[in-house]
């Protein structure tokens, strides 16, 4: 079969499993195995695979076609044009939470005390923390996760971007992982958001693939808001910020949790689909 066989063949099987971008995703696949950049594939579009090169793109369309993340196939994700090792024991990174990873380096940059310091609560893969360090090469971050598979994933990423003498890996639940006189210029969290209830209503991709202690955010989804609420106040310096992420609908129920725990909350900000994603807050000091 030839390249273009293949991908024509591939898109139309993946498009009856309901694979999003079937054709993009076969490309993506098809390029990997031939070890090319995804668009040589149309400068060569005649050439014949091999029996093992075929054979290794069915295996790759078969667990595509089985709702496997294509992250999980290719073995990473891009992430604020990183590429950001995954598998299952850490959440995709979803490109919402560029805008966060975004939104806070770009507030570290006005922090005149340097170097600048940031907690990545919840790190998962490490991506926010490994973007942070490589975006901005003055910042210290600790990164914090209760899983020790999840740890080590974000510790890799940050050995493959060389950022590994920035970030100190904590293992612990939230901030009893953190060093009790530890302050932060940031905190940056994409917590887990989804209500218990909805996960199983979630795409294959992320509810058969996704570690569902990075999904689970309780009965509303807000418990580790609420946590953050009550205990992060005491981890910030005086013009520190608190920068998280939430779900759809989520925005206005945690701008009333941080009120009641004397935060002030100074923006919502919007996602590439105009859906409020970004809560940002200070916190209320006497």
């Amino acid at each position: 079969m030839t390249v273009l066989e293949v991908i024509q063949r591939s898109a139309e099987f993946l498009a009856k499993k309901e694979v999003d971008s079937p054709r993009l995703q076969i490309e993506l696949m098809l390029a990997q195995v031939l070890r090319v950049p995804r668009l040589n594939l149309y400068l060569d579009f005649e050439r014949q695979l091999t029996g093992a090169e075929l054979e290794s793109v069915r295996e790759l369309v078969r667990r595509r076609g089985h709702r496997e993340p294509l992250q999980h196939i290719l073995g990473s994700a891009s992430f604020c044009g990183l590429e950001i090792r995954v598998n299952r024991q850490v959440l995709v990174p979803r490109p919402e939470t560029e805008l966060l990873a975004e939104r806070a380096w770009n507030f570290l940059s006005t922090i005149n005390s340097q170097p600048s310091t940031a907690l990545d609560f919840g790190t998962g893969s490490g991506c926010l923390a490994v973007a942070l360090a490589v975006k901005f090469p003055s910042v210290r971050v600790h990164a914090v996760d209760v899983s020790p598979e999840a740890i080590g994933v974000a510790r890799a990423n940050a050995e493959a971007h060389r950022v590994t003498g920035r970030i100190q890996f904590c293992l612990g639940d939230g901030f009893a992982a953190v060093p009790a006189d530890a302050r932060f210029d940031a905190i940056v969290a994409n917590p887990p958001y989804i209500p218990t209830a909805e996960i199983d209503l979630l795409a294959p991709e992320v509810r058969n693939y996704d570690p569902r202690l990075a999904l689970d955010g309780g009965a509303d989804g807000l418990d580790f808001f609420r946590r953050l609420a009550a205990e992060g106040a005491g981890y910030l310096r005086p013009a520190g910020r608190m920068l998280m992420e939430c779900g759809a609908g989520q925005a206005e129920q945690i701008g009333r949790i941080l009120v009641q725990h004397n935060w002030i909350v100074e923006s919502i900000e919007a996602d590439y689909s105009r859906r409020p994603r970004v809560v940002v807050a200070r916190a209320e000091r006497a």
